[in-house]
């Protein structure tokens, strides 16, 4: 049923890019503090290498994944088929956020579509790969890309989204340094 892989081969990496979106977990090193689980999706994900992979972070309402990974770079990485052959693929490691300015934001921005919110750049150093069934997942379909955070960011404009960001990015929900800090 389930199995460990060593690296991020071709035909896992031709999965993984077939999928329109994934999940990214994160938590303090608190006991009190709140564990995080983020939707992710558009044009934003890379895989790197056979066991890197990073994404292009958007400004959101909150900034928890990147405070975690300020504190401790603990994460998880979970893609779902919700198509007709289920499975589920969890990549396990350790992430760094990049900032604008630094080659790795560069890099990795470099390969996405242009977006006004992009606020950072998450690298993950994968340290376990494994799949399971996904056999309770349920059978969906796909009608299409929001386009609602372009738009939101474009009605901001940078002056705006700067501001938003100092707002509700400065601190994660427990206080945890976040943008800015």
């Amino acid at each position: 049923m389930g199995k460990i892989y060593e690296e991020i081969d071709e035909n896992l990496k031709a999965w993984i890019g077939q999928q329109p979106m994934w999940f990214v977990a994160t938590a303090p090193l608190s006991a009190q503090g709140h564990v995080n689980m983020s939707p992710r999706g558009l044009d934003s994900f890379s895989i790197l290498g056979p066991n890197r992979v990073a994404w292009v972070d958007y400004t959101g309402s909150g900034v928890e994944t990147i405070a975690h990974l300020r504190e401790n770079g603990r994460i998880c990485l979970m893609f779902n088929s919700f198509e007709q052959r289920p499975r589920i693929v969890r990549l396990h490691g350790q992430g760094t956020v990049h900032v604008p300015g630094d080659q790795v934001f560069d890099q990795v921005v470099a390969l996405h579509p242009t977006n006004l919110g992009t606020r950072a750049v998450i690298e993950v150093e994968v340290t376990r790969i494994s799949d399971s069934c996904g056999w309770g997942v349920p059978q969906m379909e796909l009608t299409g890309e929001r386009d609602t955070m372009d738009l939101w960011a474009q009605k901001k404009g940078e002056a705006g989204l700067k501001e938003y960001r100092e707002q509700k990015n400065s601190l994660s929900i427990d206080g945890l340094p976040g943008l800015g800090s």
